[in-house]
């Protein structure tokens, strides 16, 4: 069976390039109709590919043409057919944001990576974390804080000096950015199923952001992050590029 596939590229002219070599052989299909859709760029045009297409509900196969790729395939134009035919699946669950800002609207918002907290000014952040309703840290004072997902563990949460965390472990981290009091925590591993709240304190005079992935809130008050109980997405990998061991080996490169 072949595939239909359409294709996304970021706008780099390496992605470009391939994107037209690409559609010359196999076509151009709207991603509604296709059956999978391939990604051309780094991870961080994945993320945006996975924001884009979420609702559509395709398996994505991301090739690599940027900085990173820790969510690619390697870049290949041959025979693109039967490498998506081999591939192997792997669910992601993302996390769902709701912010509260000092005007009082809310935003919704997902996020694959991670949700984080920075502060806005020089002034660092005061925040008050809870975990379904149970106050932990009365008062974190940061530069920021974040609730990372297992895919988004070597990212962000990493260069934080967050844990990275397998796949399939079913766990958050919530990892502290440049932390002041308390002077010793350097965050935690949360079970997937925990409610996590975080209040702004004296928000007007230490303004704080949030940021699910790519999406910016100013002038928060409040953040609730949870992992999404029913939405998932699915990335193709070939079967020599397994995430769960470069997820294991990254524990290990210096």
């Amino acid at each position: 069976m072949t595939s239909r596939i359409a294709f996304a590229a970021s706008r780099t002219e390496e992605a470009q390039s391939a994107l037209a070599v690409l559609r010359a052989v196999h076509g151009e299909i709207a991603p509604s109709a296709a059956d999978v859709i391939v990604a051309l760029g780094g991870d961080g045009f994945m993320l945006q590919t996975l924001h884009r297409y979420r609702d559509l509900a395709k398996p994505v196969y991301g090739m690599k043409l940027g900085s990173v790729g820790f969510l690619m395939n390697q870049f290949h134009a041959d025979e693109l057919g039967a490498r998506i035919e081999r591939a192997r699946p792997t669910q992601l669950r993302p996390l769902e944001m709701t912010a509260v800002a000092e005007s009082g609207s809310t935003v919704d918002a997902i996020a694959f990576n991670e949700v984080s907290l920075l502060r806005q000014t020089k002034q660092a952040a005061h925040i008050r974390v809870s975990l379904n309703g149970v106050v932990k840290l009365e008062e974190l004072i940061c530069d920021g804080v974040l609730v990372s997902t297992p895919a988004g563990s070597t990212a962000y949460n990493l260069s934080a000096h967050g844990p990275i965390l397998p796949l399939d472990s079913r766990v958050l981290a919530m990892t502290a950015i440049s932390p002041f009091r308390p002077r010793r925590w350097r965050g935690a591993v949360l079970p997937a199923s925990v409610e996590v709240r975080f209040e702004i304190l004296d928000h007007y005079k230490r303004p704080v952001s949030a940021t699910a992935d790519a999406n910016e809130v100013r002038d928060i008050v409040e953040v609730t992050v949870r992992e999404s109980p029913t939405r998932t997405v699915t990335l193709l990998f070939d079967p020599e590029h397994n995430l769960e061991q470069r997820i294991l080996d990254e524990q290990f490169a210096f």
